[in-house]
């Protein structure tokens, strides 16, 4: 049975989690990683989801404020051995439904043109693809999206 706990960044199984995410990112993300590494610091984070199964944790994903009426998505995550299973939807799902009931109507994100798994579930999620924001501006492999929630 999976489980989906809301929590925050100090939670062990969310930094053990995004220890694997970053791993794997490092070889996706090739020579940019460093770049993108810098805006996924995971200290102060408010607003943590792990997702379990029966007790393991298998998957995580964050929120954090960017603007006024604005969250975005951050640390998107599934463990190998537990993805095609509609986990990280739910994750998202569960994240989206948090950001309204905080009062955001907006959720935004960014990931790699080579995360094809997460355009694809972002894509199947609701996002529309959003000239890139902030830091990623003139970025050419990154893709920005946007959500708009559902009060």
């Amino acid at each position: 049975m999976l489980t989906i706990v809301r929590t925050n960044s100090q939670n062990a199984d969310f930094i053990r989690l995004v220890k694997y995410l970053d791993a794997g990112l490092a070889v996706t993300d090739g020579e940019d990683h460093a770049f993108y590494n810098q805006f996924n610091k995971i200290d102060n984070i408010k607003y943590v989801t792990v997702a379990y199964e029966n007790e393991l944790a298998v998957g995580c994903g964050a929120i954090k404020e960017f603007s006024e009426g604005t969250m975005e998505v951050k640390r998107m995550f599934v463990s190998e051995s537990h993805r095609g299973k509609g986990i990280a939807g739910r994750i998202l799902a569960e994240l989206e439904t948090w950001a309204a009931e905080l009062g955001y109507s907006r959720c935004i994100l960014e990931t790699g043109i080579r995360q094809v798994e997460a355009v694809a579930l972002y894509k199947k999620s609701g996002y529309s693809i959003i000239p890139n924001y902030g830091q990623y501006i003139g970025v050419e492999n990154s893709l920005c999206f946007e959500k708009v929630l559902k009060p």
